[in-house]
């Protein structure tokens, strides 16, 4: 993903508006919020997931690293964020969230002050997702640097001491807590890996390696209810990966409508099954990007014009 220029960011954002196509399909309480990465203002945005919010252009939470909360000596990497994701760990609750430019943090929710964790891993690196550890450790996923690496946070809010795994475009890495380990997704391969040693001395070990049915691996997310499964993404399709069989299947419900190239993130509302899809947009000044998010189970699309999305993710917490 290339950086972009101040003046057309300006002019994206200051043109920003909002629209949603769809009736409402349950409850507001029940909907949740989704959470986006949006690379024109370069925040992560939470969204309420109901019709009346977005026509209103409600933005519920924005987040981004500056002097207020501490971050402000790693800004210079927050370019082009590329995850955002929802975690809780010892009743807390926490953004993760990486970004192209070398930027990664764990972030309180959503006081959005005093980082549990962050750093700055190389912008030539290119992260791409992170995940919270049980025993407070982070993992990330670079997709140029071809690695995924298990960061020592417990040990200290700016600690980058790390162990590494090798594996080409990593782009996704998702914890397993009823297998006990930590699924990578790279280019060619979905690999399940052990996280041993100590909090302080982490050693990872790969425990299995299955061949990817089409190349350009990118999405990696649980599908919720279902702990057997997984969601994988490719830059041709969207598979169920069975954890138990080893296969991966495009037969599945509501494949016609979220099984499609290019998709950049896809999850699933654990409190109503609708899924949620990001996929590159046809046309849009960045070609990585759209501007519109699919949902499936009913059937709908929330469009932020002049939007920079690349991924969006259900937000239940």
């Amino acid at each position: 993903m290339k950086i972009m220029r101040k003046s057309l960011v300006a002019m994206l954002v200051a043109g920003l508006s909002l629209a949603a196509s769809a009736p409402a399909v349950a409850d507001a309480r029940d909907r949740g919020s989704i959470v986006i990465t949006e690379q024109a203002s370069k925040r992560i945005l939470v969204l309420p997931a109901d019709r009346a919010s977005w026509q209103n252009r409600k933005i519920s939470w924005a987040w981004a690293p500056n002097s207020a909360n501490g971050l402000a000596d790693l800004a210079g990497s927050w370019s082009n964020p590329s995850d955002a994701k929802l975690a809780e760990r010892n009743g807390e609750k926490y953004l993760l969230t990486s970004a192209s430019g070398g930027f990664v943090a764990v972030v309180p929710y959503p006081a959005g002050d005093k980082a549990y964790w962050a750093a700055n891993v190389g912008g030539p690196a290119n992260p791409h997702s992170i995940e919270l550890l049980p025993d407070g450790n982070v993992a990330v996923a670079a997709s140029t640097g071809g690695w995924v690496r298990i960061y020592t946070a417990s040990q200290g809010q700016r600690s980058t001491n790390y162990a590494e795994y090798p594996l080409v475009g990593a782009h996704g890495v998702v914890w397993d807590a009823g297998r006990n380990v930590l699924w990578a997704l790279g280019t060619h391969a979905l690999v399940a890996l052990s996280v041993g040693g100590t909090p302080a001395a982490p050693v990872v070990t790969e425990r299995r390696s299955v061949p990817l049915p089409s190349k350009g691996g990118h999405d990696l997310q649980p599908v919720p209810y279902r702990p057997d499964l997984l969601w994988v993404t490719t830059e041709s399709a969207v598979y169920q990966f069975g954890k138990t069989s080893g296969g991966f299947s495009r037969h599945y419900a509501g494949a016609r409508q979220i099984d499609q190239p290019d998709v950049k993130s896809v999850t699933t509302n654990p409190r109503t099954g609708q899924v949620l899809t990001a996929s590159i947009q046809e046309g849009h000044l960045c070609t990585w990007c759209t501007d519109t998010v699919r949902l499936a189970f009913p059937r709908a699309e929330l469009a932020l014009h002049g939007a920079w999305i690349y991924k969006a993710r259900w937000w239940i917490g």
